[in-house]
């Protein structure tokens, strides 16, 4: 029964018949060991049917293939063998596979036949593997301590517990790693050796392995690679450097920087020549010289580096030359705040004067104005000219006195209009001015010395203003017959 199934399978191919077509998602499904697996298909058909048949086969390589179950309309008809291990839902034509095993893995075949006017079939494979998911690998280095540039080698291996039909691949920075001439691999890539190892080895390497269910990628590990030195150069915070001479001036203080590029760290020595000799001067990768102290204009040192892993060394020689502009600089130092001390002063001492000045200004004016009027000559009174009025501004300005004449024996009181002429004193008219009152003034006074302790004298001087300088004692205002106020 079931060889005459098979032989009806064979001679239709998968959706050779028109009108039914039956499809499924993929070809190739991967399973995981111990778990279902679904696989789903999909038919359909455009002609009346009263009987709608499903077939499930099942084949290894080099085997014929074996009857899983079957089902006419809603009816299921599994094979006893197999029956608590798949599952169909008619009139839905997909396979349940629950617990996948490894002898689940092959070829899955289901044929659809149509029974209506005449029969109709089409069939379909899926090939299903079974896999175990791969666990989080860990990478071992050899040997642990490292290894020296070109000489030593280092081997990494990527042990990994479980998962089946594991694929290795080995990573560097995030990127595979390729075989070349310092690189190969084990026969599946399990390991990888790098010989001899050089400074461009150094980086992150990982392990990614992976299978059809699954991939892990385990944690980075960065292998010890001994090199160096390379790129040893010197370096100043000072001076103008020309290749490899620094030119600096005399009083600066000079600090170098040897430096290389190096695992582990270099260990540096300085060494200044002297007169066709060499003697280290210091240890370390810092060099502080002070130029002032150099018995030679131009000196010449050397900085050497050395890693005591590797045993290579280098050195690299440089030149200072002391210029004498830094003499001028360091002459200059202790002058560097005359200037500023200078204007300092300067402008103190014009800030005192100033306020002398006007403290001596108001209140000495008196004592300089009488001494001025006590060392006048007598002459200097009887010089007065006689103007109408102001002729000549410029000619106004200067020393003004007015004297009211005391009431005193031999002496006219002046008139509204005039003042006669009595004792020897002319007529004076009122409206005289101010200068012809002045130029007769002394000869009275000299006249008549008693007149010296009366009257009130008022000083009018350049653009000071009125200044008092004596009190009037006046014994008869009204007879005072020009004055216009004693003060």
């Amino acid at each position: 029964m079931w060889l005459s199934v098979f032989t009806a399978f064979l001679s239709f191919t998968a959706g050779a018949c028109s009108g039914l077509k039956v499809a499924v998602p993929s070809h190739t499904v991967h399973g995981i060991r111990g778990q279902a697996l679904y696989l789903p298909v999909h038919y359909g058909f455009h002609t009346p049917a009263s009987d709608i048949q499903v077939i499930w086969l099942f084949e290894r390589p080099h085997t014929m293939p074996k009857y899983l179950l079957g089902s006419v309309n809603k009816s299921v008809v599994p094979d006893l063998e197999y029956q608590h291990k798949f599952t169909m839902m008619p009139p839905n034509a997909s396979l349940l596979i629950n617990p996948l095993q490894f002898t689940d893995e092959g070829n899955y075949i289901v044929k659809v036949n149509i029974q209506g006017n005449g029969t109709l079939s089409a069939s379909q494979k899926i090939q299903v593997t079974v896999d175990d998911p791969v666990t989080k690998p860990v990478v071992q280095i050899q040997p642990s301590s490292g290894a020296v540039e070109y000489v030593g080698n280092i081997t990494l291996t990527c042990l990994v517990e479980g998962g089946s039909r594991r694929v290795y691949q080995w990573l560097k920075n995030g990127r595979p790693v390729h075989t070349s001439s310092t690189n190969s691999f084990s026969l599946q890539n399990s390991s990888l050796h790098i010989a001899p190892v050089t400074k461009e080895d150094i980086g992150n390497y990982s392990c990614l392995v992976k299978n059809a269910v699954s991939r892990m990628e385990s944690d980075v590990i960065v292998p010890t690679i001994y090199y160096g030195p390379y790129g040893l150069r010197v370096n100043s915070d000072r001076g103008l450097k020309v290749g490899e001479v620094f030119t600096v001036d005399i009083g600066e203080a000079i600090l170098f920087d040897c430096s290389a590029d190096s695992y582990p760290p270099n260990t540096y020595s300085w060494i200044q020549r002297t007169n066709n000799a060499t003697y280290v001067i210091k240890h370390g990768p810092r060099l502080e010289v002070a130029s002032e102290k150099i018995a030679q204009k131009t000196t010449d040192y050397m900085c050497c580096a050395y890693n005591n892993i590797t045993g290579r060394r280098d050195e690299t020689h440089f030149t200072i030359i002391i210029t004498s502009v830094g003499i001028e600089k360091l002459a200059q130092k202790g002058k560097s705040l005359s200037p500023l001390a200078s204007i300092t002063g300067i402008s103190l001492f014009l800030i005192i004067s100033m306020c002398l000045l006007l403290l001596w200004k108001k209140f000495q004016p008196y004592k300089v104005i009488k001494q001025k009027l006590e060392g006048r000559p007598e002459t200097e009174y009887r010089k007065a000219r006689t103007f109408s009025g102001h002729e000549d501004a410029l000619d106004d300005f200067g020393i003004y006195e007015f004297v009211a004449f005391p009431d005193a024996s031999g002496v006219a009181r002046m008139p509204a209009r005039s003042v006669p002429a009595s004792d020897g004193v002319p007529r004076q008219d009122l409206h005289s001015t101010i200068y012809e009152v002045i130029q007769h003034i002394p000869a009275q006074q000299q006249d008549h010395p008693e007149w010296g302790g009366g009257g009130a004298c008022l000083d009018w001087h350049d653009e000071a203003g009125l200044q008092e300088l004596g009190h009037c004692k006046e014994q008869d205002k009204g007879k005072h017959s020009w004055a216009t106020q004693c003060i």
